[in-house]
Formats: C-alpha cells, sequence, structure tokens
C-alpha cells in the first residue's frame, strides 16, 4: 500500500502514507476531509495524523473538519508558518523527525513559496512529499521568498537519491512539460515525458509520482546549468547574468506568463 493518492478539489492532490505494519496512516494536505475519511474507513486504517506541508487553504481546508472526526488526531506543520496552518498540534522544524506507526519521516525545511513551507521525506518508502515547492517538471510560484531562497529549496531536494519518489500537491504537469519543451526543445527525454504526459491525462490518470532523476532530467528549474536553456534564455534577454539564481528568475518570469 504505502502510499495513496487522494485528488481534492479541481487539480490537488492530497496522501494517505499508510504504515502497514500497524495500520496506521496520516493524511498530508487535506484540503477536503471527507474523501479522505472514506478512504481511511474504506481500507480499514487507523488515522492519527495530518502532515501539513504549508498554511495554503488549498492544502490545509479540510483540517479542522478531520481534527472534529477523529479523536486524538495530531496535526504536524511548520513553527515558521506563524501559525497560519488550522488545527495545528505539533509545530515542526527543518531536521525534525515524524512517525507514523513504524515509518519515520524527515522534515525538510523548503521556504519561497511560503515562509515556512515543509517537505516530508520517508527514506523506507523512497517517497518525498513536497507540496507547492517541486512539481513534475516545475516548481511553485515564490509568494513569500526571493529567487536565491527557492533555488536553494529546490536544490535541497535535487540532492535525495535519484529514485527518490516525487509526490506534490497539484496536477500541473502537462502545461509545465509544455512550457519546459519552450526552453529546452532538444532535450528528448523531456519531450518523450510530454507525450507520456499527455497520454495519461486524456485517459484521466495522474502524473504523479515522478522521481529525482526524472526530475533532473526534464525539469528546467532544476536544469539552470542547461547549455540549450541558457542560450534559448540570452537570445531573449542578451543581458542577463550566467548567475543561476538570474536564470531561475527569469525561467519563473516566463513560466509566469505562459
Amino acid at each position: 500500500m504505502g502510499v495513496i493518492t487522494i485528488p481534492q478539489l479541481a487539480d490537488n492532490y492530497a496522501y494517505l502514507v499508510v504504515d502497514e505494519s500497524s495500520n496506521d496512516a496520516a493524511v498530508v494536505d487535506c484540503a477536503q476531509a471527507q474523501p479522505i475519511l472514506e478512504e481511511v474507513n474504506r481500507r480499514g486504517l487507523r488515522l492519527i495524523a495530518v502532515l501539513s506541508t504549508h498554511w495554503h487553504a488549498d492544502h490545509t481546508g479540510g483540517n479542522l473538519e478531520l481534527a472534529s472526526k477523529v479523536q486524538g488526531l495530531r496535526i504536524y506543520g511548520a513553527r515558521a508558518e506563524g501559525g497560519r496552518i488550522p488545527g495545528l498540534t505539533d509545530p515542526v522544524d527543518d531536521g525534525d523527525q515524524i512517525k507514523v506507526g513504524n515509518l519515520r519521516a524527515q522534515v525538510l525545511g523548503i521556504p519561497a513559496h511560503t515562509n515556512g513551507h515543509v517537505a516530508y521525506y520517508f527514506p523506507a518508502l523512497k517517497a518525498l512529499f513536497c507540496g507547492d515547492t517541486l512539481f513534475v517538471a516545475g516548481c511553485g510560484r515564490v509568494f513569500e521568498g526571493r529567487a536565491a531562497t527557492m533555488v536553494a529549496s529546490l536544490s535541497k531536494l535535487a540532492s535525495l537519491p535519484d529514485d527518490t519518489q516525487v509526490f506534490c500537491g497539484h496536477e500541473y504537469t502537462e502545461k509545465n512539460l509544455a512550457f519546459a519543451l519552450t526552453v529546452e526543445p532538444g532535450n528528448e527525454a523531456l519531450r518523450k515525458k510530454y507525450e507520456w504526459a499527455k497520454a495519461q491525462r486524456q485517459q484521466n490518470k495522474p502524473t504523479i509520482p515522478s522521481t529525482i532523476g526524472e526530475e533532473k532530467q526534464t525539469n528546467p528549474f532544476l536544469r539552470l546549468h542547461s547549455p540549450e536553456i541558457r542560450a534559448v534564455l540570452k537570445r531573449l534577454d542578451p543581458q542577463l547574468s550566467d548567475d543561476p539564481v538570474a536564470i531561475f528568475a527569469k525561467l519563473r518570469e516566463m513560466k509566469d506568463h505562459f
């Protein structure tokens, strides 16, 4: 079982992380409580925790309803979010560990989309839950940080093992890949993934998870040193610096208007 993907709202995903040895489960980023409760009951699981990656309502909107219906539920989220996570019982910081049954998660501080954004990394499951920082072939908008902050956060995630599965917060993959092809059209791995993603979505199937290894091959925001990306951006802006943060900022600006 391990990880169960549950669609939420229009294009969000929540995830149940299940310890099969105990049937204990945690939900990552609950926007809507009812679909989570139905899946927990259907599978005979014991929901013990909510793991919030950041404070935005499309990731936390179901927290209070879950807490009202599940006795003793713990709600984890970043202390650095300044109390904006509904129902927070257990503030966490970068480097902390959380237990879900016999599974352990490492808390990774990855600010920029929000000041306190965190990811939860389960080494035993080879699974990363990264909210709205890293998407398949994309990254989140920089709302509360700076470009340099996001570059550092993405680099932190890219340093995880290549076979780490990437479970992100939204189904943005097809559009992200279409944008990526505009800045790196010669990337054959990228083109193949775009065709695959289109086929998945035509069948209403998710494009998640990806892997860290795949993202390093196809995600422009993890490929700031790509000669082709740099050449495309320099043609658009001959004054653009070679600094990776400047390259990132230009890419993010272009994606914002894509």
